[in-house]
């Protein structure tokens, strides 16, 4: 027989004990007086009780609810108990993966630190995200971002900013990334750009096509380093050195003597120094060995600011040629420079690879890597000097100019 119990009697039972209101399901009245309701059942010959909460808050018809649902998980071969436990232990642990976009980013933030170069990459992350992301999805949780969330923090700046919203996009989804390898999300990453926000984004190339860094005509690099050796001053000089190598600003303004072996002809940027995160050899020609010997060692940087132990700024080298007149063009430009002389020069015979390796490109082809494991230093040193002869060739100009004092 089941439903013994009718609610005016629960309500007036005072005596301690256990009522049984049928199929399982029991009143226990404590001592004290309070009341709750408990599931009686055996497992494996072994009797349990499963608690069903307290009369105040669990009446008499949800009790005989939860017991039937108790009865339910018997029939199909399950401890309620267990289950319950399952259960509580799945939402413990969905709660403690709850974890929000900022918070993510902080971590994968700390995480990829110490592989970024510098500090201002770092800071660069966290100030876009902070402007521009933060405000919009920073308090979700991983879980719930999905494209429509995405689109809502690139729309309002993919036109105005584009090349900002782009790496704010890549930005979003390296964390999302980060995010579902880490457990605290599932599925496709609404971040993504192939076959995902490409469909609901205008090309970025197309709204704001990709501006390359000004640049000298390589005919004319001659008579420009005629006037920059006239210019005083140790950013002349890394200006300089920087064309002769075809290395990047960064690159020559971090150098130390350290990574110079002069005996040999060699510079060696240690890949921690290196866009690729590849250590790279420079082979030096004799006009790179001349300009190095005449620079003062005044501590381990070669090219030193204001103070032997720090190096120049960026700005430091473009300064040189804002003061040479020559704001139509920059210093990294001289790398492309350096690249169309090697593809347009007549006298030149020198391979894509050998060119591509004295930039520290990575060969596009894969095939190419696999089988192109050296750097070509050899060949390279040969290209390296031929590019220093034909930077210190005197153009017709400069030999006029010369004739015309002369005569004077």
């Amino acid at each position: 027989m089941t439903e013994k119990l009718s609610a005016v009697r629960v309500r007036l039972l005072a005596k301690s004990g256990y009522y049984g209101d049928g199929a399982g399901l029991w009143l226990q009245v404590s001592k004290s007086g309070t009341k709750s309701w408990i599931f009686r059942y055996t497992v494996s010959g072994k009797q349990r009780e499963m608690g069903l909460g307290p009369l105040h808050t669990v009446g008499l018809a949800d009790a005989r609810v939860r017991a039937k649902d108790c009865r339910l998980l018997l029939l199909d071969g399950k401890d309620p108990i267990d289950e319950r436990r399952s259960v509580q232990k799945a939402q413990t642990l969905a709660l403690a993966k709850c974890i929000t976009f900022d918070e993510c980013a902080e971590k994968y933030i700390a995480v990829k630190r110490t592989d970024w170069k510098n500090a201002k990459h770092a800071s660069q992350w966290e100030n876009t995200l902070a402007t521009y992301a933060s405000p919009v999805i920073g308090s979700f949780s991983v879980v719930d971002i999905d494209t429509d969330l995405v689109v809502k923090v690139l729309s309002p700046i993919w036109i105005t900013k584009t090349e900002t919203a782009s790496r704010l996009r890549g930005r979003i989804e390296s964390i999302l990334d980060w995010a579902t390898v880490s457990k605290f999300r599932q599925g496709d990453n609404p971040a993504r750009w192939n076959g995902h926000l490409e469909v609901l984004l205008a090309d970025p190339n197309k709204v704001a096509p990709v501006v390359h860094h000004p640049s000298l005509a390589w005919q004319e690099i001659s008579e420009f380093m005629l006037a920059l050796q006239g210019r005083d001053g140790i950013a002349a000089r890394a200006v300089e050195f920087a064309i002769l190598t075809a290395a990047r600003s960064g690159e020559v303004r971090g150098m130390v003597w350290a990574e110079v072996d002069l005996d040999a002809g060699v510079w060696t940027i240690p890949k921690e120094r290196m866009k690729a995160g590849k250590e790279h050899r420079v082979p030096l020609s004799t006009h790179a060995k001349a300009l190095l010997q005449a620079v003062p060692r005044e501590g381990h940087i070669v090219f030193c600011g204001r103070k032997a132990d720090t190096s120049l700024s960026d700005m430091s080298l473009t300064a040189v040629l804002k003061r040479m007149g020559r704001k139509d063009i920059t210093v990294h430009g001289f790398r492309s420079t350096f690249r169309m002389w090697c593809a347009e020069s007549v006298g030149n015979s020198f391979s894509r690879e050998v060119c591509e390796h004295a930039l520290a490109h990575k060969l596009p082809d894969k095939v190419e890597q696999a089988y192109q494991r050296g750097d070509l230093l050899a060949k390279r040193a040969l290209l390296m000097q031929a590019w220093s002869d034909f930077c210190a060739v005197v153009p017709v100009s400069a030999t006029v100019t010369s004739l015309h004092h002369a005569a004077a």
